[in-house]
């Protein structure tokens, strides 16, 4: 066997160099780069061998992205992952203990959502020779413990590669994780400093190119046949559209079966965009955050499809959106996870080979002509009553769905808006209207504050082409803002639309529902006693941008706000480089209800009246939750 000598963190950068994903015919590169913060552990190891490669083949063999915060660099590459549709993956190296446990929360946020990223923590020395070294936790019970080992619950895949020859083992079964259709999400390799630089002789075609292929799972007859039973008895259905309808690039094989069949869609929040609003059988957002014609068809649904969907709280409202008592399920999920939710008839394939065998097995059902009437009626309600919630109100603090309004007029088909954490996931999922079926990107699985800006430098990455538009308010801005600095560097331009409301906009509405009376979720001075004051910290936000290099467009509060949004927007796409648009919001004005409810426990004794009232709502609203297994409530435990 023909053998090379190379480090440890050499023969990984050349091993992710020659991997491909092949999918539909297509052969792509399936790490085509890496996020990084160089430091104490990887720096002599991996570091080396990336500036090695640079320095060898050019930059552009794995191309190397300069992080400014490790939860940042995981964001980005949750980002990229979704833009490509799960084809291709960045991975994020960083250096041993806080380094690496930065990284935790963005693993999580990536297994939750189900998108693949590659994550590659220092560890300490394997040897143990210099035992304890910096940064190094000590465990009194065992000796092989590390702070990486956080990294295990959160991964899909984990390893320690603490020999050379068990390299190659871990970056097989790691790939193997990557291009899983069913079973992705974060993938940890932890690399201990020795070892990184450790020399061994790998065998060359350890290194060569390697296809993977991205298997499209077809159905079981039989299952198709029974979904198809099911579907061909419904008076009312209603389908659910998740993710799993954009990875599996299944969305025109939705629209093919609501055009033969008449079924509406209602999507969850990752699934905006797997049919276009315009389409007739387009209901918009389900759930929690939902609209109205979803809703009210959820209510009296007797057959549910879902597409591609973890079918989560904010998705079935807790559970108390489904409320027709004979409500039956049919889920079509490549996840035998998903597929087996809610006792329901079971589909286990890809999303877009599953459809097109439902839509042949069916056959020429079709839904009564009435509810095609119902549907458009509830359409022109709801886009009257959204289309003046995103009018300008000419108030000189416009709410958040004016500004909402204002980023969809200006935006084109192709533009991306970015969101996730707060009030805009809520208010984004509700109101936008998508055009195409990567145009909205809100990964709101984690719900990770921080994840915007990040988020949208690895959209832009991924799809250089289009515009990248993130929304995120001020309390996510402060946690993660970073990344900024990155966009600068490498010249992306994302236009960032950066609301201030001084405090966390949705847990200041939540924290109001249940009675805790806004406590602790505004920005103010703290009097000498410890309590609040009603100041108001003024953070100079634009000025803080500006520093990090970014291209600031302040708007000053007045009539005409919502004019200058879109003047600002129109403007921005001639900047060379990140444009921050900054402008002042009422946090009070809320945005559309379209009758979801989602499970927040209130406390069940209080000496605050609000509280009190809110209890009654909170128990009042519990009766509408089911389990989908035929009971009509949820009984009370005894």
């Amino acid at each position: 066997m023909s053998t090379i000598r190379l480090t440890v963190g050499q023969a990984l950068a050349e091993f992710l160099a020659n991997q491909y994903s092949v999918a539909d015919g297509r052969r792509r590169r399936l790490v085509p780069g890496v996020f990084g913060i160089l430091g104490h552990g990887n720096v002599a190891g991996f570091g080396q061998a990336l500036a090695q490669m640079a320095s060898t083949h050019g930059p552009d063999r794995l191309r190397f992205h300069h992080g400014r915060n490790e939860q940042g660099m995981v964001h980005a590459a949750i980002g990229f992952a979704r833009m490509t549709r799960r084809r291709q993956v960045l991975a994020c190296t960083t250096s041993v203990g806080p380094g690496a446990t930065n990284m935790v929360t963005g693993a999580a946020a990536a297994t939750v959502s189900r998108l693949p990223v590659l994550l590659l923590p220092s560890d300490t020395f394997a040897t143990r020779r210099s035992a304890p070294v910096l940064q190094e936790l000590e465990d009194e019970r065992a000796g092989d413990v590390s702070v990486n080992d956080a990294f295990r619950p959160v991964s899909r895949y984990f390893d320690r590669i603490s020999r050379p020859e068990q390299l190659i083992p871990a970056a097989l079964a790691a790939m193997r994780v990557l291009t899983d259709p069913a079973a992705t999400g974060a993938v940890t390799l932890a690399l201990p400093q020795d070892v990184q630089t450790q020399g061994w002789d790998f065998p060359v075609e350890f290194l060569a190119p390697r296809d993977w292929v991205i298997r499209r799972q077809g159905p079981d007859p039989a299952e198709i046949e029974a979904a198809a039973a099911v579907l061909r008895g419904a008076r009312r259905p209603l389908i659910v559209a998740g993710g799993g309808v954009l990875y599996s690039d299944a969305d025109e094989a939705l629209r093919r079966f609501c055009a033969a069949t008449g079924v509406p869609v209602a999507t969850s929040q990752a699934g905006v965009g797997a049919v276009d609003w315009d389409e007739p059988w387009a209901v918009g957002a389900v759930g929690a955050t939902g609209t109205t014609p979803a809703n009210t068809l959820a209510a009296d649904a007797d057959v549910v499809l879902a597409v591609g969907t973890r079918l989560a709280d904010f998705t079935t409202g807790s559970r108390s959106v489904f409320a027709n008592p004979d409500v039956r399920f049919v889920t079509l999920n490549v996840a035998a996870l998903d597929a087996a939710k809610h006792a329901a008839t079971p589909v286990l394939a890809d999303a877009r080979s599953g459809l097109e065998a439902l839509r042949t097995a069916v056959g020429p059902w079709r839904v009564d002509a009435g509810l095609s009437e119902r549907i458009g009626a509830l359409r022109t309600d709801w886009e009257a009553t959204t289309d003046a919630l995103m009018a300008p109100s000419g108030r000189a603090l416009p709410a958040q769905s004016e500004v909402i309004g204002a980023v969809h007029r200006a935006t084109e088909a192709r533009d991306v808006v970015v969101g996730e954490a707060g009030s805009l996931p809520g208010d984004l999922h509700a109101l936008w209207r998508a055009k195409d079926s990567l145009g909205y990107h809100v990964e709101y699985g984690y719900s990770t504050m921080g994840y915007e800006i990040a988020g949208g430098l690895g959209a832009k990455i991924a799809a250089p082409d289009r515009e990248i538009v993130v929304m995120v308010g001020d309390g996510s801005y402060l946690m993660l803002a970073t990344e900024l600095v990155t966009a600068v560097a490498e010249r992306r331009r994302i236009i960032v639309v950066l609301l201030q409301n001084h405090g966390y906009a949705s847990i200041g509405n939540l924290s109001e529902s249940v009675g805790s009376e806004r406590f602790g979720t505004a920005y103010r001075y703290v009097a000498e006693d410890g309590s609040l004051t009603d100041e108001l910290i003024h953070v100079d936000l634009a000025a803080n941008a500006a520093s990090l290099g970014a291209h600031v467009i302040d708007l000053e509060p007045g009539r005409d706000v919502i004019a200058r949004l879109e003047e600002a927007l129109r403007a921005a796409r001639g900047v060379d480089g990140p444009v921050v648009i900054h402008l002042r919001t009422d946090p009070t004005l809320t945005g559309p209800d379209g009758g979801g409810w989602w499970d927040v426990p209130v406390a069940e004794t209080s000496e605050l009246s609000a509280t009190t009232a809110a209890r009654a709502d909170y128990e009042m609203a519990r009766t509408r939750q089911r389990y989908y297994l035929g009971m009509s409530t949820i009984e009370e435990e005894s």
